[in-house]
């Protein structure tokens, strides 16, 4: 799956900084936009476009002028009919350079030839990226041997390009560029790439809801990470009866907890999968557990006699708010851990061909399985 894509903010992160200069001044510069047209400066919050300030085009050219106590991520927006032009950069105290077009710039202050070097790194990988998604999927004269060499290089492309990022993030995480970056991206890293990046934030900006929210998931993480013993949890089953955890662990040689909900497309469409592994496993001491996060139980039950749901299940039907994914940082789903009678957890995340993969090679010293 291909995770080097840009985000467009989807966080308001409120960024403590320092600049010599008391006010600032935005030169813009535009790309094919007629005189007299209305350029805003704008902020992202809580899923809106809020204005802030207006600025008429004169001459090709737009001006906006401020004082700003603190480093923010703000917009520079046009819209008009069917055409729309925006870049996000930092709103900071010094004279900021513009050039709002198809491919905005903005420069001039500290933070601002950060962001534009990071964006003008990422966006040059994507569109390399993208020519070998084109050619892969349009060019008929490929022949398998082709295919599987420009699939790998695409694979490599894509680790370059979130190596790019972590790097950069790292490389920026005491000022306000990883600070804005980082819960952008976060999901995109391994848990101790998380860890890293999380714990080097300086205490300053810790004071965010964001950054908290993302440091509790990460710390809850690192609780049930891989090699980590497990944590007991205890719900009701669909029969309303209250169940533990420990009770299925101790059953069976390997565990898999599967976190899933009825109403979860992803989970639904992995689901025939699920089965069949589970079917191949359980006559060598495999079992699954399901946690639903759901909140309606009529949805839960239905669910689990549509997709053939035949192993023990567990909820609270309190939704994202689940007491077991909150112990164990779920923040997406489906999302599954597999436990070792132990109760060591010896896999996550684990989807499609890669549950089965698993368990073949914790039995390899087995019977080999007759496939």
């Amino acid at each position: 799956m291909k995770k080097f894509i840009l985000s467009v903010a989807v966080s308001c992160l409120f960024i403590a900084g320092c600049n010599n200069s008391k006010s600032y001044k935005i030169s813009g510069i535009v790309e094919d936009i007629s005189n007299g047209d209305t350029i805003y400066l704008q902020e992202y919050k809580n899923g809106e476009m809020i204005k802030l300030d207006s600025a008429v085009i004169s001459n090709g050219k737009f001006i906006f002028k401020g004082e700003q106590d603190s480093v923010v991520n703000r917009y520079i927006t046009y819209l008009k009919g069917d055409k729309r032009i925006f870049t996000d950069f930092f709103l900071e105290n010094g004279d900021i350079k513009v050039v709002l077009g198809q491919e905005s710039k903005v420069s001039g202050t500290k933070n601002n030839d950060i962001y534009q070097s990071f964006k003008d790194k990422f966006m040059a990988l994507n569109k390399e990226m993208n020519g070998l998604y084109i050619k892969l999927q349009t060019d008929t004269t490929l022949t398998d041997m082709d295919k599987e060499k420009l699939s790998k290089e695409i694979e490599a492309k894509d680790k370059s390009g979130m190596d790019m990022v972590f790097n950069s993030i790292k490389e920026n995480i005491t000022n306000p560029v990883g600070i804005y970056l980082l819960p952008q991206y976060s999901a995109a890293f391994d848990l101790k790439q998380q860890a890293e990046l999380i714990n080097a934030v300086p205490a300053k900006y810790m004071n965010n809801e964001v950054l908290k929210a993302l440091k509790n998931r990460v710390d809850l993480a690192m609780k049930t990470a891989v090699g980590e013993k497990y944590i007991d949890f205890s719900m009701e089953n669909v029969d309303g009866q209250k169940v533990s955890l420990s009770n299925y662990i101790s059953a069976n040689k390997y565990t898999l907890i599967d976190f899933w909900a009825s109403w979860c497309g992803p989970c639904r469409a992995d689901m025939p999968n699920v089965v069949a592994v589970y079917n191949e496993f359980k006559d060598k001491g495999f079992g699954i557990v399901g946690v639903s996060l759901d909140e309606k139980a009529d949805d839960w039950k239905a669910a689990i006699v549509e997709l053939g749901i035949t192993w023990p299940q567990m909820s609270d039907l309190k939704g994202w708010e689940n007491a077991a994914a909150q112990l164990y940082g779920i923040n997406s789903i489906p999302a599954t851990i597999l436990v070792d009678q132990n109760g060591i957890i010896v896999a996550r995340n684990l989807r499609g061909a890669a549950i089965k993969d698993e368990l073949l090679k914790l039995y390899k010293d087995e019977t080999p399985i007759q496939e």
